[in-house]
């Protein structure tokens, strides 16, 4: 259903082999959150997972798991698929540039398909270290794909269309938490005889990929710019614009590597040390960190414990937390229709705004909660409103304004820096909120209301709207604050005209 509405709305753009590639490209992301998600969001299978590793331990030691045993061994195999994610991020950047942008999506399946087999077999082989290594594997697969992916889509996409195409990322890891709610119930995989099989499914998106991905083209900017060949260039061009004169996209591509004063791509440390994208970079390290830090993963926490309080049973409690993941993925999809009209700054700071609105209500309802019988009705109300939030913005337009903000020579790095704030604060949620909790208690959603408050000023000061804008474009807005001089029209010309002086003599340089 997914792939057909895709398919349908980017034929009316007349990007005729997108739309095939937006779906196969992002299917990665339908399983990626299931193994992330399930142990929030499935208790059924939280529940069959630590029994495995009790019967496990039995029969390998003779006497049952203690509950501080059990307890790390599930706080190694939930936090260590950030540390995978890590890995994953800090690798990406080098397999980009020996690979390019599609071999490294085809390379990253390989991960997926591993880690599906080790998840799978887990339980079959009596080894709950077969599921903790399927989960670091899992991690990698994930920390790759959140920069190869979202690069890919940045530089092959038109820029009337980015933000839209940007935002399959957000949707499409919604419904991948939908899909693993919904597999996870106890009609279908939630058993304790099938659970195990739900980890299969992680390899089917995977496979889909590598069946279609051969087949489609490489970024016609990594094609032209860091490889020079202009000719292979084109015809991805055509291939997904469909159409044959493509001779617009490839000067606007001429333009930006003539502006570049650096045509290699850069290491981490020169993008750190460049005053040229400064904001840039202190803009995506503050985006991606209010991504994590802003307190969704934390809602999970309560949203169980809320609905019992509300009076519901523990046998519909699976049913209910359904809604969870049919808003988050009902936002993402508006978000991605009204991104184009209304723009990423309004979307982000509406999201983060928002979220530290009803953050604050939830405080307020959790505090009278033992007071009103009606008040938990109120709190899961909230916590319905902070996921929309979240989606409606924050959810997936930090991924794509990384690879707005950064032109091509610096973006691979600039992905890889996004990639470790974001894998790190995601560690240091899961590592951090516990100790939050047990301290503040309800009052511990205020410490995301001042994250949420602070990127949201941050946001309206800094960043400049980047819709319908070429990647040049961008980075000129970003001068002023770099203290950067703006090139005049006189002086861009002076340099085009040196430029192709310097290509006419030396075919090896643009």
């Amino acid at each position: 259903m997914t792939s057909i509405m895709c398919s349908c709305v980017l034929s009316r753009l007349h990007l005729n082999f997108l739309n095939i590639n937006v779906f196969c490209l992002f299917s990665p992301f339908i399983h990626m959150n299931n193994t992330f998600k399930t142990s929030l969001c499935v208790p059924f299978v939280l529940q069959y997972i630590k029994a495995f590793y009790n019967k496990t331990w039995i029969e390998r030691y003779g006497e049952p798991i203690s509950a501080e045993t059990v307890t790390l061994l599930w706080s190694v195999t939930v936090s260590i698929f950030s540390i995978g994610g890590l890995f994953g991020a800090l690798s990406a950047t080098l397999i980009i540039k020996v690979l390019g942008r599609k071999g490294t999506l085809l390379l990253n399946n390989s991960f997926a398909v591993i880690a599906a087999v080790l998840l799978s077999l887990g339980e079959m082989s009596r080894s709950f270290e077969m599921l903790i290594i399927g989960r670091l594997i899992m991690g990698v697969d994930s920390g790759i794909a959140l920069s190869a992916l979202p690069m890919y889509l940045g530089e092959i996409s038109p820029k009337h269309f980015r933000g839209m195409i940007g935002q399959f990322n957000s949707i499409l890891i919604c419904l991948g938490v939908f899909t693993g709610q919904v597999l996870g119930m106890p009609e279908l995989l939630g058993q304790e005889s099938t659970w195990i099989y739900l980890f299969s499914f992680l390899a089917l998106p995977a496979m889909l990929q590598l069946c279609v991905l051969p087949f489609l083209p490489e970024s016609p900017r990594y094609l032209l710019m860091e490889r020079r060949d202009e000719a292979g260039a084109e015809k991805a061009f055509q291939r997904f614009l469909g159409k044959k004169d493509v001779s617009q996209e490839l000067e606007e591509v001429h333009m930006e590597a003539r502006a570049q004063d650096k045509l290699h791509t850069v290491s981490v440390l020169q993008l750190l040390k460049s005053p040229a994208v400064r904001w840039q970079l202190i803009t995506v390290i503050i985006t991606m960190a209010c991504y994590q830090l802003c307190g969704l993963n934390a809602i999970w926490y309560y949203t169980n414990g809320i609905l019992r309080e509300a009076g519901f049973t523990e046998s519909i409690l699976p049913y209910i937390t359904l809604s969870t993941g049919a808003i988050e993925t009902l936002a993402a999809i508006i978000s991605g229709l009204v991104i184009e009209r209304i723009g990423r700054k309004p979307l982000l700071i509406f999201g983060f705004f928002s979220m530290a609105v009803f953050f604050s209500l939830l405080t307020v309802f959790l505090n009278f909660q033992d007071r009103v019988s009606w008040m938990p009705y109120l709190s899961y109300v909230c916590i319905l409103a902070v996921i929309a939030s979240f989606c409606s913005g924050p959810g997936g337009i930090p991924f794509i304004l990384t690879g707005e903000l950064f032109e091509q020579s610096y973006r691979p790095a600039a992905f890889m820096i996004a990639g470790t704030v974001n894998w790190l604060s995601n560690f240091a949620v899961g590592l951090l909120f516990p100790f939050i909790q047990e301290t503040l208690q309800s009052f511990s959603f205020l410490v995301f209301v001042a994250v949420c408050i602070l990127g949201s000023i941050y946001l309206y000061v800094v960043l400049p709207e980047t819709k319908n804008k070429t990647f040049m474009d961008i980075s000129q807005s970003f001068a002023k604050i770099n203290k950067m001089p703006i090139p005049s029209p006189g002086q861009e010309m002076e340099e085009r005209s040196k430029a192709d002086r310097e290509s006419y003599l030396d075919p090896f340089q643009i």
